[in-house]
């Protein structure tokens, strides 16, 4: 960023969940290859094969918590909007709104040509926070527009 970042979030509740779950992943998945040597089914389980059950949970665990890398940073010169899988920065020039559409799980940046960017980081679910959020977002919109 050309100057320094005013405004920063991340979503709470779903970092939350996410990382809960990674860990439930993970430790089901040891528990079955624990588990898998003593199996009555007359099939033969080698180490090879825990070792492959614990790291499909790893693998799991790992694709939960990109639900937990969403952010977006704001300063006077633009936004950088990071999702679960990219990152892009936007000039407010580009920015026409910044939007929390009724019934929709996250805010978006409203782009010209009728596009826009889901912004994965301020989330319906976080409630308050999500509200200053918004504000804030919203006012430094503003601001670069006023001047």
């Amino acid at each position: 960023m050309s100057t320094a970042t005013r405004f920063q979030v991340r979503p709470k509740k779903v970092r939350i969940v996410a990382g809960i779950g990674a860990v439930v992943l993970v430790a089901a998945f040891t528990i079955v290859a624990i588990l898998l040597r003593n199996s009555p089914t007359g099939v033969i389980f080698r180490t090879t094969d825990q070792i492959a059950m614990v790291a499909v949970g790893v693998l799991l665990g790992a694709g939960a918590m990109l639900f937990a890398r969403p952010r977006v940073r704001a300063d006077a010169d633009g936004v950088d909007v990071r999702n679960m899988l990219g990152d892009k920065r936007f000039n407010w020039d580009d920015v026409e709104h910044v939007s929390f559409p009724d019934g929709s799980a996250w805010a978006r940046l409203e782009l010209p040509d009728d596009e826009y960017v889901p912004v994965m980081a301020i989330q319906a679910i976080d409630g308050e926070r999500a509200v200053l959020a918004m504000r804030e977002l919203r006012r430094l919109h503003r601001e670069h527009e006023s001047r």
